[in-house]
């Protein structure tokens, strides 16, 4: 506590919703693997599964909109803590006795978790913005690296804890356990966080929600096809294809995803190193249509390894870390520019707005891979994944550009 305390108010308030951003990922990731692998044991198939997660994707893209709207008028405070106490109340919906897991059931309490877990994402991406000057865009980038890519870190060791959980208490157990831990980070977070962190000087009115900003729209609509593109395949084919087609259990299957996200959220955290803030660059659009573009073929050389007949364990393995690496380059680039594009005063109104596009493309690409998957199989997946990639690259085009001359950034802090 001595050490927490000598350090600056910001640097204080930025461990305070990272250490709260861990916690709800961690319950977020094991409640997404549970969910998966304990319906899919259970006889579901994979679009009925897909469909477990319609209303937490739905709600997602709604409580973006609104969320930036309530961050800007309430505090960000406020928001991140309903977010974690929505979380609680979704955990403790499914730790009931089997025959209640109806459908609709758990789709009304994957609803409650979609907007827990979106208030609690747009509310730790705006803080950031506040707890950095303008003028150091470096360490701005830094620092949304680090919250992104621990965050992601995390949410992999949340997909091993989901199947650990699983084969160790049973689905009920866990959830509920789950429940009592957050509930009491809930308590923690309502006594130390800033209570007017990110409210606007001026009360932003509910027609405000939609962006104004060319650049934001543009990184938007990029954004919705590249994590469209990405759920495609990995939220529901691939942990049904390991299960079913390479005969995984639910161990290897939550170990193996744990791996790869953990894998996916240290190369985010790296992000600034290998796309040249050493050398005084922060990122523009430009950046953002290159690594997009060296992304959009993967998926369709990893279809084409399996249509070939070649080791399927193989072509998924090598060309899952490939993908992984990539995407999670492109997930920093676009968090650092949706937090670099926001204005200042009443940010959360921007990056709720950028991140209901990401939940758009959630919900596009989680119903896409459960109905594709069912239908065709896995590589349809794949292919239809990397067109949604090419889009994203072809409208990263419009995107500012700056004079890289012009763009040194201060050392991170």
């Amino acid at each position: 506590m001595k050490a927490l305390s000598a350090l600056s108010p910001s640097v204080r308030q930025y461990l305070l919703i990272t250490g709260n951003y861990w916690a709800f990922t961690l319950t977020d990731g094991a409640l997404r693997m549970l969910v998966v692998l304990h319906f899919h044991s259970l006889g579901y198939t994979p679009l009925q599964i897909a469909a477990l997660f319609l209303f937490y994707e739905i709600f997602g893209v709604i409580t973006n909109l609104v969320g930036g709207y309530l961050g800007a008028r309430l505090g960000l405070n406020r928001t991140m803590n309903i977010g974690l106490g929505l979380q609680v109340v979704a955990l403790s919906m499914l730790a009931v006795p089997t025959a209640w897991l109806t459908i609709p059931w758990v789709m009304g309490a994957q609803a409650l978790s979609g907007i827990a877990k979106d208030l609690n994402k747009m509310s730790a991406k705006s803080s950031i913005k506040l707890l950095v000057p303008d003028s150091q865009q470096g360490t701005l980038y830094q620092w949304v690296a680090r919250l992104t890519g621990s965050k992601n870190a995390l949410k992999g060791v949340g997909f091993f804890l989901g199947g650990a959980l699983l084969a160790m208490l049973g689905f009920a157990t866990a959830v509920l356990a789950m429940a009592a831990t957050l509930a009491l980070i809930w308590v923690a977070s309502l006594c130390l966080l800033k209570q007017d962190l990110g409210k606007a000087r001026a009360k932003p009115k509910f027609r405000d929600i939609l962006s104004k900003s060319r650049a934001i729209n543009i990184l938007s609509a990029a954004r919705m096809f590249l994590f469209g593109a990405r759920d495609l395949w990995f939220v529901v084919a691939l942990p049904v294809y390991l299960s079913t087609v390479l005969g995984w259990g639910f161990w290897s299957v939550g170990g193996f995803l744990a791996a790869w996200v953990i894998g996916y959220g240290i190369v985010q955290s790296l992000a600034p190193n290998i796309t040249g803030k050493k050398s005084g660059h922060v990122p523009d659009g430009r950046a953002a249509f290159v690594w997009a573009a060296l992304l959009a073929g993967l998926p369709a050389a990893i279809a084409v390894g399996l249509s070939a007949g070649w080791s399927a364990e193989v072509v998924l393995l090598g060309g899952l870390m490939v993908f992984g690496a990539l995407f999670a380059i492109n997930s920093s680039l676009h968090s650092y520019l949706i937090v670099s594009y926001a204005k200042e005063d009443g940010v959360s109104l921007d990056v709720g707005f950028y991140y209901m596009s990401n939940a758009l493309g959630r919900l596009l690409g989680t119903l896409l891979s459960g109905w594709i998957y069912q239908r065709h199989g896995l590589s349809t997946c794949l292919w239809v994944s990397s067109g949604f990639i090419a889009l994203a690259a072809f409208i990263s085009l419009w995107l500012p550009r700056h004079d890289r001359s012009a763009s040194k950034a201060h050392m991170p802090m």
